[in-house]
């Protein structure tokens, strides 16, 4: 095997990273993830991720973690209300939902990001997961790497795996390629408690989505398990209306001020997401990388899920993209087709590379849908096409 006698570290203890690690560790392989976090118990941000049958949920199947994740997956979290800007529900498919299961393509079973990387990080040995460990630079060291963290430790390893999100401090060891606006930025609002500090909201996303928009804005609610109600509002902007915007988004009235504005023409109950205190605000600009992106393989660096293939979260792909990539590297690794890592490493990444292309671009395609001045009547279109099937 390839990685016989080598050390092998992966940066970044996402979905992707820990999958991948799990897969390595059950065929002996020496592999740590050193990941930012001060510990497994920091709150996870963000809604809840759909698997899909031949990416997420073939990864979880592969590392023998299926009965693990049936456990801890949340039936009938994948239920949608459509709303219009009034309130008015367009669609409801709570009542009248076909019944899908395991084993089914089209079932694609939710996940809250926190149990999913509790029952990741429990199937690894304690000491593969090395905490409080945010990655500052690596320097070439024999046929290898010394990599730096902001703690003060170094670390070697012969092989590294970049698994360190969009904003990867990474990616630009192996490739100078930039990201691309997509036109769109977006507000991350988690409300915690929820169905006490937003109850009308809590009430009616009822355990599983709201999707409300029209004329191009979108506000997408998903509750989760812990009790958060976590809400994306996305609109068409400049690519540098965050830091141009004058809006302090550490500040609570301040992006209630924006929001009363901006929805001015929104039913006024929306605004019970900002009535309490216990909620946390991010900004997230929407990009993308080029379609076309590739670049010459290394023998001892890659990178897996958004750092390789960032793209906005509107087709519901990034985790399973990045689960898709840490089991298809996985089997690349472990194959006795490859004489040597650069020509393993080169096969992968030009298979993730057209993978990810064709799933980014069906993902603008539905991100540029959900921000047209035409967005409630394209969406409804197109699951009413999709019920025909």
């Amino acid at each position: 095997m390839l990685l016989d006698t080598k050390k092998v570290a992966i940066i970044g203890g996402g979905p992707g990273g820990l999958t991948l690690a799990r897969l390595l560790q059950e065929k002996g392989v020496d592999v740590k993830v050193y990941e930012r976090d001060e510990n497994k118990n920091v709150r996870q941000q963000g809604s809840t991720l759909d698997l899909h049958d031949d990416t997420g949920l073939k990864a979880i199947t592969a590392a023998g973690l299926l009965e693990d994740f049936k456990k801890s997956y949340r039936p009938g979290a994948d239920k949608m209300k459509i709303v219009n800007k009034d309130m008015n529900v367009v669609y409801n498919d709570h009542s009248d939902r076909p019944i899908e299961d395991f084993g089914n393509e089209h079932f694609r079973p939710e996940i809250d990001r926190g149990p999913l990387r509790d029952l990741l990080i429990a199937s690894l040995k304690e000491e593969n997961v090395v905490w409080n460990s945010k990655f500052t630079e690596m320097k070439r060291s024999g046929e290898g790497w010394e990599i730096s963290f902001e703690n003060g430790k170094t670390v070697y390893a012969d092989f590294v795996i970049a698994s360190d999100g969009a904003n990867s401090r990474i990616r630009k060891y192996i490739t100078d390629i930039k990201p691309v606006f997509s036109g769109v930025s977006a507000i991350e609002i988690n409300v915690y408690n929820a169905e006490k500090n937003a109850p009308k909201l809590w009430e009616m996303v009822n355990d599983g989505k709201v999707f409300a928009l029209e004329h191009g804005k979108t506000l997408l609610f998903s509750a989760k398990a812990d009790g958060t109600l976590t809400l994306l509002i996305g609109l068409k902007t400049e690519e540098n209306w965050i830091s141009h915007s004058g809006i302090d988004f550490k500040n609570k009235k301040s992006v209630l001020e924006w929001f009363k504005k901006e929805f001015s023409s929104w039913n006024t109950e929306w605004q019970e997401i900002f009535e309490k205190e216990e909620i946390s605000i991010i900004p997230r600009p929407m990009y993308h990388f080029p379609l076309n992106q590739s670049w010459k393989p290394l023998p001892n660096l890659t990178m897996i899920g958004d750092a390789a293939h960032r793209m906005p979260p509107y087709a519901g792909e990034g985790a399973n993209q990045a689960l898709a990539d840490a089991l298809e590297l996985y089997e690349v690794l472990i194959s006795d087709s490859f004489s040597t890592m650069e020509e393993a490493i080169g096969f992968f990444e030009k298979k993730m590379c057209k993978r990810a292309s064709e799933i980014t671009e069906i993902t603008l395609q539905q991100t540029n849908s959900m921000h047209d001045d035409n967005n409630l009547k394209l969406l409804l279109d197109f699951f009413d096409e999709a019920l025909r099937f």
